[in-house]
């Protein structure tokens, strides 16, 4: 049988997968489109079929709409446009927001079902405001990439081509207003647009020098590097401070405890932490980036048993694994972890390690269901249960999601 790449081809599209892809079949075979809503019938332009397992294809027409579809919140990532020039970014944008968040619950649900052999009531939590500007206006921070024309513009979905477009829907209206995209950058890679909570909105042209700007958790200030992670949505720093508060167990916590806070950036959920027990809390946060470590300990400076590291978590925790001593070990077994990790997850060696610290409970932040689920099921292994889980929809209009959940033995 010859290549189908690039020919057009009837689907029924069955489920949502993981990355805002739908499941087809083809002949039997799985085939994962993009732009497609389970239930529908589309014709798509199969994009990769050197796999037995399964191909890939992109929508390019619909010939059974789902009563879930609307028109595309942001008319450069439309099906209107071939494929190869719409804009990425979006790849929920033709469905609507409510239903957007039931795909999200199923592939959480899913995840957990399939690697952790568990089925929690999983419900995908709106932040205020979304629904009633279904769900844009909410990107405090854009990354633009620069064509060799020096023009900038986001990549199209799955390609590092870079898209020309005239607005940026998703973004806050401070971001929008002064994202340049119809000006040219010659020579540039990249032009970051972000609007702080303080200072207004501004432009990092390239690898430009870094400066500190204030971010606002309700009355908690926050000092960063402009270039420096913090969460993109408004509302999303303070829903994971009230998440990570409303999961922690009281009734384990120990303010005197050697608690940590893994992964930690510049403090924010070691702040959450410190908020809900008070000046006495003991917390150690821990994070790779060394100008992310310098701001956390300005950020946490007002309690007297908080304190930032800098280090790999990877090998921070080993090396405190080996060489607690017994009254280390005491306080760490009395400890409540909290961990934030990249989208790939903690994994097997930070999991066993946390577990080996015997703490009493561990509230674990996730911006990947898939991973969240491996890392669930490693903590069960070692003898770690979930207790409690919220999840979030900190990225409307696509397919992520944050999850925070508590573990403990």
């Amino acid at each position: 049988m010859g290549t189908l790449e690039g020919q057009d081809v009837e689907l029924d599209v069955t489920s949502i997968a993981h990355g805002g892809i739908s499941v087809a079949r083809l002949d039997g075979r799985v085939v994962f489109v993009t732009d497609a809503i389970p239930g529908e019938k589309v014709v798509a332009r199969i994009t990769d079929d050197r796999k037995k397992s399964f191909w890939r294809a992109d929508t390019v027409s619909v010939l059974e709409a789902s009563r879930y579809r609307q028109e595309h919140v942001w008319v450069a990532a439309s099906i209107d446009r071939d494929p190869a020039v719409r804009a990425g970014g979006a790849e929920f944008g033709h469905i609507a927001l409510a239903h957007q968040r039931t795909l999200k619950e199923q592939v959480l649900r899913d995840a957990l079902e399939r690697m952790a052999h568990i089925t929690p009531e999983v419900t995908v939590e709106a932040l205020p405001g979304d629904d009633e500007v279904s769900g844009t206006g909410w990107r405090t921070r854009i990354r633009l990439h620069v064509d060799d024309s020096g023009r900038p513009g986001p990549f199209a979905a799955r390609s590092h081509t870079v898209v020309a477009v005239d607005d940026l829907p998703l973004a806050t209206a401070a971001v929008e207003e002064v994202a340049p995209l119809d000006q040219r950058f010659p020579g540039e890679e990249t032009i970051d647009v972000l609007s702080p909570s303080e200072g207004g909105a501004r432009l990092i042209i390239g690898k430009q020098a870094r400066t500190v700007v204030t971010e606002k958790v309700g009355d908690r200030e926050f000092r960063l590097d402009d270039a420096g992670f913090w969460q993109v949505h408004h509302g999303a720093a303070a829903t994971l401070t009230a998440a990570v508060q409303d999961l922690i167990d009281p009734e384990r916590f120990d303010p005197r405890a050697a608690n940590l806070d893994l992964y930690g950036g510049v403090g924010l959920l070691a702040a959450a932490v410190g908020d809900r027990f008070g000046q006495a809390t003991r917390i150690t946060s821990v994070e790779s980036d060394s100008r992310a470590t310098d701001h956390a300990a300005e950020n946490l400076q007002e309690w007297i048993g908080a304190s930032a590291v800098t280090g790999r978590v990877e090998r921070w925790i080993r090396e405190l694994t080996s060489s607690a001593t017994a009254t280390e070990r005491a306080r760490l077994a009395g400890a409540t972890i909290v961990l934030d990790p990249p989208r790939s997850g903690a994994g097997k060696e930070v999991v066993e390690a946390i577990a080996g610290l015997d703490p009493a409970q561990v509230v674990y932040v996730a911006c990947d269901p898939v991973a969240l689920a491996r890392d669930v099921a490693l903590f069960a292994d070692l003898g770690y249960g979930l207790e409690a889980l919220r999840a979030f929809d900190l990225f409307p209009n696509t397919h992520h999601l944050e999850t925070v959940v508590r573990l403990s033995r």
